[in-house]
C-alpha cells in the first residue's frame, strides 16, 4: 500500500535517459531546422518535461546530468560502459540546448562530479523522502527499481498510445519476480545489464536470478548454499563468484553523496519567458512556443526584464501527443501565408527598349547582382527560364528569356571585368552555360564567403537574409511548394516570378556588402578572394566537362556480383542449418544467437531484435564462418547496389558523360564533397570496391587519365605545424613516416620494424589527429585497452612537440573559439567551454583536426587554382576531371602527357611552403584504376 500522499512532490529527471528516448523518437523523421540543426532531442525532451508539469503538477524539480568524465564505476570495472557506441553527433550538439531551455524555464540543473545521475538521483530521493516528499524518478532504467518505496517511485515515460506508468514497490517485485525492492540489485548483479557491461553470472538470465533470488534471498545467501545447487547451473554461479559480487557492486545505487539537498532551490518558479521564447524562436519551435506563450509575438527583445512571466502549459499536448511526439500541426510547423511585399521597386524588361535601359545601367556598374530563374534544380537537364539583375540596391530588373535575348546580355554576362554578384554561382554559371553562354568568372559569392565567415551554419539566402540584412524575404517553398506537390516556375504567374527573382538579385547585393565587413574583420580577404572565389569557376568546368564511364564494364561486373551475391546467399543457409532472409536483420540475428548461440551477451536494438551491425559482426568473425560469409555478402551487396548499378543512370542523356556535383560549402574542415556520385566514398580499400574505378576511362582511344595524389598531406601538415623534429626529419629524409614513427615508439631500429608495429604506429599518426583516445586505438586494433594506452604514452614522449601543438590548439581555441588554418580560414567552436563533458570534449578533438585538415584543404585548393592557371598559360587542352581526397585527376591527350605531369607536379608540390616537403605521386592509365 502507498502512504497517503504528501503536499510535497518532487520530480527527479534523468536526463540522459529522456533525451536519448526523444531522439531516436524521431530517428526515422528527424526533427531539422532552417539552420540543417536536428532538433529531435530537444523538441521530445522539452515536450516531456512540459507534458509532466501539465499532468503531474509538481512542486518540486531537478534535471539530472551524468558528469562529463564519468563514474568511479569505471576505477572499478574499468570495462564499464566500454560496450556503448559513440553517442551520436547530435545529441552532443543537443545537450547545451537543452540546458538553455531548462535555464529558461527555471529548472535546477543538477551534476556530480564522479557519480552518475542514478546516484544523485538516489541520494536525492532518499532524502527528500526523509523530509516527507512524495519523490518520482523519472526514468525509464530498471536499475532504480531497487530505490522504489512508498514516498518513492519510479515514473516511467509513456511509449507510443501507451501511457506513462507509476511503479511503487509491487509493481517493481511484480516486474521482476522479487520478493522486496532491495533485491533489484542482487537481480541485477546476477543476470548482469549488457547496456552497461555490467556482465553478472554467464548463463544466469531473468527466471534464473529470480529464482535464485526467491529460494536464498540475496547473492550473498546463494553463495552460502551453493552446494544446494545443481549440475551447470552449479558449475557457472561457483565459477562466477567474483563476477557476481563486482556486478552487484556496480548495480547499486550510491545514496550518501555530499551533495547539496537544499529542496527550496528545487521549487517550481515560472519561466523566464523573455529567455523561453529566445530560445524556443532560436530552436523554430513556433508551435509549441504559441501553446505554451500563446500572447507571444514573434520577438520580444525589448520586453522589460522583470515582466510578469505569464505562461500556459496546454492541454493540446496530450492526450494527442505521447511524450515524444507531435501532431500533424507541430510536425509541419505551417505558419499562415500572409501577403508579401516587395522589398524594392521590380520591374520586368520583356520589351527591345528595357532590354536597352537595363544594360546601359550594367555598363554603367562595375558589379550587378545575378539570379537565374529555371524550370527546376537540375542545371545540366532543366531550362533557363530568365534572370533577374541589380545593380543598386532597392532596384531590379527581371529578363524573360526569349528567342535572342541572350545574345543581347552575353557581352556584359561574360568576361568584361564586371563583378556578378550572386549566391551558389556554380549554378547559375552551368545552368547559362547549358544554355550557350559561358558567364564571368570575375564573382562574387555571397554563398561561399558565408561559409568562411560561419561554415557550420545554414547558407541559404533566405536564412542569410533574415541575419544578415534583416529583411525577411519571399520563401520559395510558398512559391513553388514542395515534395510531390512541387511546381515548375513555367506554372507561376510571372509577376510572383519577377519579385522572387528581383528581390533575390537585390537581397545579394545587399548582402554581398554586409558579409564582405565580416570577411575583412576575420582577415580572410585573401582566403575568399585568391582560393575560395576562383575555384568556384575552376568547380564549375569540372562539372561542365564531367567524366567518361565505360556502363558496358560496370553492366559486366554487375552480372559478377550478382553471381557472387547468390553463392554467398545460398553458403550463408548452409552455414545456418535453416532457410532464412539473409537481408531480414531480425532473421538473421535471431539465427546468429538464438540459433547459432554465437554470443550470451548480444546486445539489442530498441526494438527488441538482435543489433546485427557491421561492428558487432566483426567482434565475432572467428567465431562461427558464417558471420564472414554474411560480412561478405552484405559488402558485395552494398557495391551493387549503391555503385555498380546506379552509377550508369547518371549518365546524362544530353553529353553521355556523368557530371558529379561538387560542394564546396558544406564540410566544415573547408574539405570538398561531392555527390551524383560521391567519389569521396567510392571503395578503394577492398579489391570489389577498387574494380568500380576501371568504369571511370578517357574521352577517347587518343586520351589517358593522370593521377596525381598528395602524399599523406594532413600528416605533413601536422609534422610542419607542430615542428616537431622526429617527424619532420623522416619526411625530408624521405623515410616511411609509419616506420619512422614506429621506430621510435617500440624502440627498435628501422629496419627492424614488423607489419604490427608499422600497423598500429599508423593508427596512432591518424589517430592523433582525430583525437583518438586509448578506447579507440583499442576497438581498432583488436588490442587491451591497457596496451592501447601504452603505446600512445610512448608516442607522446617520443614526439613532445606534437603533443604540446595539440595542447596549445585546445588552449588557443578556449581563448578565441574557433581554429585556424594555414591560410586563416576558421571553423567556429563555441563549444569548447561548454560545462557539458561530451560537447567539450567534441569541440577539443575538433580544436586540434580543424587546422590540420583544413590546411589540407587549402593546399590543394591553392594547387587547383594554380594548375588552372598554368593549363590556360601554355595552351594545353588537358582537362582537370575530378577531385578526390587528396587527389586530382585529368583527362589528357596522349601526346600532352609528359608536358602536363611537371605542370601538375610543381604546381601541387609548391602550391603553399611548408617546412616539409610536399610529396606528390602521379601515374596515368586507360581507366582510374589503372592510374592511381
Amino acid at each position: 500500500m502507498l502512504s497517503k500522499e504528501s503536499d510535497k512532490k518532487l520530480f527527479l529527471i534523468d536526463a540522459y535517459a529522456l533525451i536519448f528516448r526523444a531522439y531516436y523518437a524521431f530517428i526515422k523523421n528527424p526533427r531539422i531546422n532552417s539552420k540543417g540543426i536536428n532538433t529531435s532531442a530537444v523538441f521530445g525532451f522539452t515536450n516531456a518535461l512540459l507534458e509532466v508539469i501539465r499532468n503531474e503538477k509538481p512542486t518540486h524539480i531537478a534535471v539530472v546530468f551524468d558528469p562529463p568524465n564519468g563514474s568511479f564505476r569505471t576505477e572499478v570495472f574499468e570495462e564499464y560502459k566500454a560496450n556503448r557506441d559513440e553517442t551520436p553527433e547530435d545529441i552532443k550538439h543537443s545537450i547545451p540546448l537543452i540546458h538553455k531551455v531548462l535555464e529558461a524555464m527555471n529548472i535546477p540543473i543538477r551534476i556530480e562530479p564522479g557519480f552518475e545521475a542514478d546516484d544523485l538521483i538516489g541520494c536525492l530521493a532518499k532524502r527528500a523522502e526523509a523530509e516527507g516528499f512524495d519523490v518520482y524518478m523519472m526514468t525509464p532504467d530498471k536499475d532504480f527499481g531497487q530505490l522504489v518505496s512508498d514516498r518513492v517511485r519510479m515514473y516511467r515515460p509513456g511509449r507510443g498510445k501507451n501511457p506513462a506508468e507509476i511503479w511503487g514497490p509491487e509493481d517493481v517485485c511484480k516486474k521482476f519476480g522479487l520478493q522486496n525492492t532491495e533485491q533489484v540489485i542482487d537481480y541485477l548483479g546476477l543476470m548482469g545489464d549488457a547496456s552497461d557491461n555490467i556482465p553478472g553470472v554467464p548463463g544466469v538470465g531473468a527466471k534464473t536470478a529470480s529464482k535464485l533470488l526467491t529460494e536464498f534471498g540475496s547473492i550473498e545467501g546463494l553463495y552460502e548454499n551453493t552446494d544446494q545447487l545443481k549440475g551447470k547451473l552449479k558449475e557457472k554461479v561457483e565459477a562466477n563468484h567474483d563476477k557476481a559480487l563486482l556486478s552487484k557492486q556496480l548495480a547499486t545505487i550510491v545514496v550518501d553523496i555530499d551533495t547539496d539537498n537544499d529542496f527550496d532551490k528545487m521549487l517550481l518558479e515560472e519561466p523566464n519567458t523573455v529567455k523561453l521564447q529566445e530560445i524556443l524562436e532560436e530552436l523554430e519551435f513556433r508551435t509549441l512556443m504559441h501553446r505554451i506563450m500563446p500572447n507571444a509575438s514573434p520577438s520580444a527583445p525589448s520586453k522589460p526584464k522583470d515582466a510578469k512571466p505569464q505562461i500556459s502549459i496546454p492541454n493540446s499536448l496530450d492526450p494527442q501527443l505521447d511524450m515524444f511526439a507531435v501532431d500533424d500541426e507541430v510536425k509541419k510547423e505551417k505558419e499562415e501565408e500572409v501577403a508579401h511585399k516587395p522589398l524594392g521597386n521590380y520591374k520586368i524588361a520583356d520589351s527591345p527598349s528595357s532590354r536597352t535601359e537595363l544594360l546601359q545601367k550594367i555598363e554603367q556598374s562595375d558589379r550587378f547582382g545575378l539570379h537565374p530563374i529555371t524550370s527546376g534544380f537540375n542545371p545540366m537537364l532543366d531550362e533557363l527560364l530568365g534572370f533577374a539583375i541589380c545593380t543598386e540596391e532597392g532596384s531590379a530588373t527581371y529578363v524573360p528569356l526569349e528567342e535572342g535575348v541572350l545574345d543581347e546580355f552575353s557581352n556584359v554576362l561574360s568576361d568584361n571585368g564586371k563583378t556578378i554578384v550572386a549566391t551558389n554561382y556554380k549554378f547559375a554559371a552551368k545552368v547559362f552555360a547549358m544554355s550557350g553562354l559561358d558567364i564571368s568568372k570575375n564573382i562574387y559569392d555571397c554563398m561561399i564567403a558565408h561559409y568562411l565567415i560561419d561554415p557550420d551554419s545554414n547558407h541559404r539566402l533566405d536564412q542569410m537574409v533574415v541575419t544578415y540584412v534583416n529583411e525577411q524575404p519571399r520563401s520559395l517553398e510558398k512559391i513553388i511548394g514542395k515534395g510531390r506537390a512541387i511546381k515548375s516556375f513555367r506554372d507561376i504567374k510571372l509577376d510572383i516570378v519577377c519579385d522572387y527573382a528581383c528581390e533575390s538579385a537585390d537581397m545579394v547585393m545587399r548582402l554581398s556588402k554586409v558579409l564582405h565587413k565580416h570577411i575583412e574583420d576575420q582577415n580572410m580577404v585573401k582566403l575568399l578572394e585568391e582560393v575560395e572565389l576562383p575555384l568556384a569557376g575552376i568547380l564549375v568546368d569540372i562539372e561542365l566537362a564531367g567524366v567518361n564511364l565505360d556502363t558496358a564494364m560496370l553492366k559486366d561486373y554487375s552480372v559478377q556480383l550478382s553471381g557472387q551475391i547468390d553463392t554467398l546467399r545460398k553458403s550463408i543457409l548452409e552455414s545456418a542449418g535453416t532457410d532464412f532472409n539473409v537481408d531480414s536483420p531480425r532473421q538473421l540475428g535471431e539465427v546468429l544467437f538464438d540459433n547459432l548461440q554465437l554470443s550470451e551477451k548480444a546486445k539489442k536494438t530498441k526494438t527488441g531484435q538482435y543489433q546485427t551491425g557491421e561492428d558487432v559482426l566483426k567482434k565475432l568473425k572467428y567465431t562461427h564462418p558464417i558471420v564472414n560469409q554474411v560480412l561478405e555478402y552484405r559488402k558485395l551487396k552494398k557495391l551493387l547496389s549503391t555503385y555498380v548499378e546506379p552509377l550508369p543512370k547518371l549518365v546524362n542523356e544530353k553529353t553521355g558523360r556523368v557530371h558529379t556535383s561538387y560542394m564546396q560549402t558544406v564540410a566544415s574542415t573547408g574539405r570538398l564533397s561531392s555527390k551524383d556520385p560521391n567519389l569521396q566514398n567510392i571503395p578503394v580499400r577492398t579489391e570489389a570496391g577498387r574494380e568500380i574505378r576501371k568504369a571511370f576511362i578517357p574521352a577517347d582511344a587518343n586520351h589517358i587519365l593522370l593521377a596525381a595524389d598528395y602524399s599523406q598531406v594532413e600528416l605533413r601538415v601536422a609534422a610542419a605545424m607542430s615542428g616537431d623534429p622526429g617527424l619532420v626529419e623522416a619526411f625530408k629524409e624521405g623515410i616511411d613516416i609509419h616506420t619512422a614513427t614506429a621506430a621510435k615508439v617500440f624502440g627498435v631500429e628501422i629496419d627492424e620494424v614488423d607489419r604490427t608495429q608499422r600497423s598500429q604506429a599508423k593508427a596512432v599518426n591518424f589517430g592523433i589527429l582525430y583525437g583518438q583516445g586509448a578506447f579507440g586505438l583499442a576497438e581498432e586494433l583488436g588490442i587491451k585497452r591497457r596496451e592501447a594506452k601504452e603505446i600512445i604514452t610512448s608516442y607522446n614522449e617520443q614526439f613532445k612537440s606534437l603533443e604540446s601543438f595539440t595542447r596549445e590548439c585546445v588552449e588557443k581555441a578556449r581563448e578565441v573559439e574557433y581554429a585556424e588554418t594555414i591560410l586563416g580560414r576558421r571553423r567556429k567552436l563555441p563549444d569548447i567551454n561548454s560545462n557539458n563533458g561530451m560537447v567539450k570534449a567534441f569541440a577539443e578533438r575538433n580544436a586540434v583536426n580543424a587546422p590540420i585538415q583544413g590546411s589540407a584543404a587549402d593546399i590543394i585548393k591553392v594547387a587547383m587554382v594554380r594548375i588552372s592557371k598554368a593549363l590556360k598559360e601554355s595552351g594545353l587542352k588537358a582537362q582537370m576531371i575530378m577531385q578526390v581526397h587528396d587527389e586530382l585527376v585529368f583527362d589528357v591527350h596522349k601526346d600532352e602527357l609528359e608536358v602536363l605531369k611537371p605542370i601538375v607536379k610543381k604546381c601541387m608540390e609548391e602550391a603553399i611552403e611548408i617546412s616539409v616537403p610536399l610529396d606528390v605521386d602521379m601515374s596515368s592509365g586507360n581507366d582510374w584504376l589503372e592510374a592511381h
